[in-house]
């Protein structure tokens, strides 16, 4: 993972983790569709698989832990922050959850489990390495697009906009689905 303490990473999506209790058969899939390479974790004695788009690391495959009962399979991104216990505060003043207290991940860094008022989730994350990001959107086998899907627009633009800072950018008439607003980060 990166060092988010960069200022322009801090409420970026800077990694992701797909937990599921498949990690084979999630391995497969992901290296066989998306065409991402695996990696073994070598920072932790925690089982997960790296994922790898060339040389860039992207994410990671995981099991449901299992304190997590009931939680079915799902992608949650890790949005970067200088201080998780500050923003997991922040998060629960604006009306969300902390499921996951601040947490430390042995030589990786520190993230909370995080959900908004409607309940979507994501992680805080700030890493211990001084690595460089390498991710690039724009690139083949890279993330590029985040959506929320649920809750009321309005209320949950509000909810990010005030933690992360995140600004409106086009808006796109949908008709009977609604207004489809993009979202900016530092423009």
């Amino acid at each position: 993972m990166t060092n988010p303490t960069h200022p322009n990473l801090i409420g970026s999506f800077i990694w992701y983790d797909q937990m599921s209790n498949d990690l084979a058969g999630a391995e497969a899939f992901y290296s066989k569709v998306v065409g991402w390479t695996l990696a073994p974790n070598t920072m932790n004695d925690q089982r997960y698989t790296l994922l790898q788009a060339g040389p860039a690391m992207i994410g990671g495959l995981m099991p449901i832990p299992e304190h997590a009962k009931g939680v079915q399979p799902a992608w949650m991104g890790y949005i970067a922050v200088d201080d998780v216990k500050a923003y997991a505060d922040k998060v629960k003043a604006a009306g969300g959850a902390i499921h996951r207290p601040p947490t430390d991940i042995p030589n990786v860094g520190t993230f909370a489990v995080a959900g908004d008022p409607s309940g979507a989730g994501f992680m805080l994350f700030k890493g211990n390495s001084d690595q460089a990001p390498t991710q690039d959107p724009s690139q083949p086998g890279h993330i590029g697009w985040h959506e929320l899907h649920g809750g009321d627009p309005e209320s949950a633009f509000a909810f990010y906009s005030g933690l992360f800072g995140w600004t409106k950018g086009e808006a796109m008439d949908m008709g009977a689905m609604g207004k489809y607003q993009i979202f900016t980060t530092k423009g």
